[in-house]
Parts: C-alpha cells; structure tokens; sequence
C-alpha cells in the first residue's frame, strides 16, 4: 500500500472517531487530548535527546499529560495548581539538573528543551478543549463548529499544498528544512485554506453558533491559518533536521508520529482560538 493510501484509509478511520469525541467533548475529548499529548511530548523529547539536549522525559510526558486535565478540571471548577506554584516547576527542573546532570550533562539545554517541550505539546492541544467548551459554544453542535473551523482549514491547506505542488512543480519553499515543499504548493495551500474558511464561516458557524463573521475576516482568518499551519508544519521538519530523522516517531501508518500529524494544529489551534473569539465577538 502506498503512504497516500494509507493516509486515506487512517483517515476514513479517525476522523469519523475524532468528529464523535470532539462533539461529546468533557472527559472523552480530555482523555484524547491528554493520551495526545503525552504520545506528542515523547516524540519531542525522542529528537531533542538525537541532538544532545535530552529533557527531562518524566517531567515533559507527564506534565504534558497532565495540561489538558488541569484545563479540564479548571472548567469543571475543580482546584487546580495557581500560577505561582507552576511557576515552581522552574527552579525544580533546575535543582533537578544541579544534581542528575551536572556540568557535562548540558543543565541548559535539558531544562528548555522541558519547558518548551511543555508548551509546544500539552499546551497547544489544549486549545482544542478550550474552543470546544468556548462561551459562544452553546451546545455540542456549536462547540464542534469551532473546534473544526482551524482544523479543517489546516486539513485542507495540507492538501491542497501536497496535490498542487506535485501537479505544478517549480521552486522550493525552503529546501534545507523541507525538501518536498514547494512555492506552488504554498499557494496552493494558501488559497485552499482561505475558500475552506470562507465557506465553512458562511455556511456551518451561523446556523451551528448563531453567530456570523464577515466574508473579509473569513477570508483573512483562512490566509492567516493557512500561512500559520505551513509554518508550524515547517517548524517541526526544521526540528527533525535537526535530530536527523524522517519521521517523529512510526506510531501512526503513512503519517509517521503524534506530532507529524498535529505539527500544524499545535500553531493553528491557539491562532484559531484567538480569531474566533475576536471575530465571533464581534459578529457579522
């Protein structure tokens, strides 16, 4: 089977389950987004040891996990940890690295890789949940609409990307992070995410969230998705350069790892989240 093919078929599979989990949203969409995050953190933390920085893999799993619960359990109204003791996680990493790392053991790089590894992963994914049980998502319904809106647009700017660039050709975007990648693809890409955005904003969110956007701020947040999944797909390939691998990880057939698969959601999921919450505010 080619990797297209089994791109299509992991596709006809997931997204099926991942459209139920996402309209049960709660504990199932938590569940999926902690189980993600923990898979994506250890990918992470797999090409920052192939360069020499190896994190804390514990810590980076573990709290990456443990970031969409704590969202989940802040909804909930549950006690969760207050800024200042997160802000702990700081000088223990630090003391951590005093005395397991040392001074050949590169203290530096394995507490940042951590802390980055934290964010980039658990941090971002949560931004999913947060658009699910967004204030304008009255009802399940609605709270898909707004989670699909920066997911589909990265979708179909991954698509349209893969498909103009093989049929048109021509430059590459960045050849040393991304040899595949063309200009033409970008385009491609770039104009794909805008129409996806501006018919999913004029069709599905008005009778889902009762709520409208303009056609130039639909069409604005498709260009600047677009351009932001493009960039955080490059991101993770310039990270893979790096570590000298092909894929983050063979988890997932014809993808590769968690976070090949979410490289471009992990920037459009927060980008998103901040469009639709301004613009939707704002109304049409």
């Amino acid at each position: 089977m080619s990797e297209l093919a089994k791109r299509v078929a992991f596709a006809i599979v997931a997204v099926p389950v991942l459209l139920g989990i996402v309209w049960v949203g709660g504990a199932a969409l938590t569940i999926l987004l902690a189980i993600a995050a923990a898979l994506a953190a250890s990918e992470f933390a797999t090409l920052a040891t192939a360069t020499g920085s190896a994190p804390f893999r514990p810590a980076l799993v573990g709290g990456a996990a443990v970031i969409p619960l704590a969202v989940h359990a802040a909804g909930l109204g549950l006690w969760v940890p207050p800024l200042p003791v997160v802000a702990l996680l700081v000088p223990a990493l630090l003391v951590t690295a005093l005395w397991t790392r040392g001074v050949t053991g590169r203290p530096l790089e394995s507490v940042a890789t951590t802390l980055l590894g934290l964010w980039y992963t658990g941090g971002m994914l949560s931004f999913a949940y947060a658009l699910r049980h967004h204030r304008f998502a009255i009802g399940a319904a609605a709270g898909t609409a707004l989670v699909m809106f920066p997911m589909l647009v990265t979708w179909v700017t991954d698509a349209a990307a893969f498909f103009v660039g093989r049929a048109v050709g021509g430059p590459k975007l960045m050849p040393s992070v991304s040899p595949g990648k063309t200009i033409s693809g970008a385009i491609g890409g770039l104009l794909g995410g805008a129409i996806t955005a501006w018919a999913y904003a004029a069709y599905v969110l008005p009778p889902a969230t009762r709520m409208g956007m303009t056609l130039w701020a639909a069409i604005a947040s498709g260009v600047l998705l677009s351009v932001v999944a493009q960039i955080g797909d490059l991101v993770e390939s310039l990270l893979k350069r790096q570590a000298v691998v092909k894929d983050s990880s063979h988890l997932i057939p014809g993808h590769g790892g968690v976070l090949d698969r979410t490289d471009s959601l992990l920037f459009t999921l927060p980008v998103g989240f901040v469009l639709l919450d301004r613009l939707l505010s704002l109304g049409a």
